[in-house]
């Protein structure tokens, strides 16, 4: 216990004097000195230099050793899949992107789950070499896809715009492939964890992340845990039947049209924006940034947006809701203010409203998090 709270402080903290760690941890100078001995020795902590500037003798600061293990973190979407890989302090070492959608769709008729793996592995083999890594030097990878692996099957549900990835032995195959442990998780969930960590949801047990982006979906955290449900099929919002959208069925989903089909993606999806600007006369809008800059498509997808929240809130009772995807980033703090009056005065629960203010990938963000936490698990065991 003393070890890992040791170590957890030179994660969080950085650089630390033995002074500094018994400080903080309560431990005798003896105790401190005996337990950075231990981990120095089991190649966990190293020393990095010294406290000068003060009086009395330079003290040596210690620091977590990052090349006791390195993890990958992957996003996947039907066009493309990123790579990162990082030391277990997260420090980023290399990142790279392999475009998927043409290979994917070739696929189809061949060996699919085969070809997943293989772009995968590129993926992987591409940041690691930015990294100046290899393959057996990974600990963990944590991949973050739409959808969610049925918990009873194996399978990949809700994803049916991912050919590739509907094998009920993905996961062992694609840990094959890598040589290392393997996490799917669903991305938007991942999206919420970065949240958690290092956006708008910090120091909040109980809040919804609504994705709005190409795809639509929800990440539900209560008591601090996501909530998966039976199927991992939890925060499926985007199939959600709403008025003004049609019921979504089974397979009307696909790599060139994910909003296809019907619910809430159909009210909200970013193709869905585009489409609705054309329809509110601007035929040469190309993009939901162009889309949402007019007044009256802001003002409908609020209030599309808001009947989609009133539904989730009825159910959770969440202390704060969190906006996110392309849609989100794009209407701004506008949309969220058009958001939060649409909801005003509905007798629900009335959740903070806020926009996700995190930089780059939040699901490349989430899934490297999550792959530290669960390798940290391991390597910082040290009973």
């Amino acid at each position: 216990m003393n070890d890992r709270a040791a170590l957890d402080l030179l994660v969080s903290q950085g650089p630390l004097t033995r002074t500094q760690i018994g400080e903080l941890t309560g431990l005798s100078k003896p105790t401190a000195s005996q337990l950075l001995a231990r981990l120095e020795a089991a190649g966990l902590v190293r020393s990095t230099g010294n406290v000068t500037g003060r009086p009395g003798p330079n003290a040596q600061l210690y620091e977590v050793n990052p090349v006791a293990a390195h993890v990958a973190a992957l996003a996947v979407t039907p066009v493309g899949i990123t790579a990162a890989v990082a030391d277990i302090t997260g420090q980023v070492l290399g990142e790279d992107r392999v475009d998927t959608g043409a290979a994917t769709s070739e696929a189809i008729a061949e060996d699919v789950p085969n070809r997943t793996a293989q772009l995968v592995a590129q993926a992987v083999d591409g940041a690691l070499a930015k990294a100046g890594l290899r393959r057996e030097q990974l600990h963990r990878a944590v991949i973050g896809t739409p959808g969610a692996l049925d918990p009873q099957t194996g399978e990949l549900r809700y994803a049916p715009h991912l050919p590739g990835w509907r094998s009920r032995a993905l996961r062992a195959e694609l840990a094959e492939a890598l040589g290392t442990p393997i996490v799917i998780e669903n991305d938007v969930n991942l999206a919420a964890v970065a949240e958690q960590h290092d956006g708008a949801a910090q120091d909040f047990d109980d809040f919804v992340l609504v994705w709005a982006d190409e795809g639509v979906g929800a990440a539900i955290v209560l008591g601090g845990q996501l909530l998966r449900g039976a199927t991992g099929g939890a925060g499926e919002i985007g199939y959600m039947p709403l008025p003004g959208a049609p019921l979504a069925r089974d397979g009307e989903r696909s790599a060139a049209r994910p909003d296809a089909g019907g619910g809430f993606q159909r009210l909200v999806g970013s193709p869905s924006v585009v489409e609705l600007a054309r329809e509110y006369g601007a035929p040469e809008v190309r993009t939901v940034d162009e889309a949402l800059r007019d007044d009256d498509v802001r003002a409908e997808v609020a209030r599309r947006l808001a009947t989609g929240l009133a539904a989730v809130v009825a159910v959770v009772d969440p202390r704060l809701v969190v906006l996110s995807g392309e849609v989100a980033q794009a209407g701004g703090e506008p949309l969220r203010a058009l958001v939060e009056q649409e909801l005003t005065g509905l007798a629900l629960p009335r959740p903070e409203l806020r926009l996700s203010h995190i930089g780059g990938n939040p699901i490349l963000i989430g899934a490297l998090r999550t792959a530290l936490a669960e390798t940290r698990d391991a390597v910082f065991d040290t009973a």
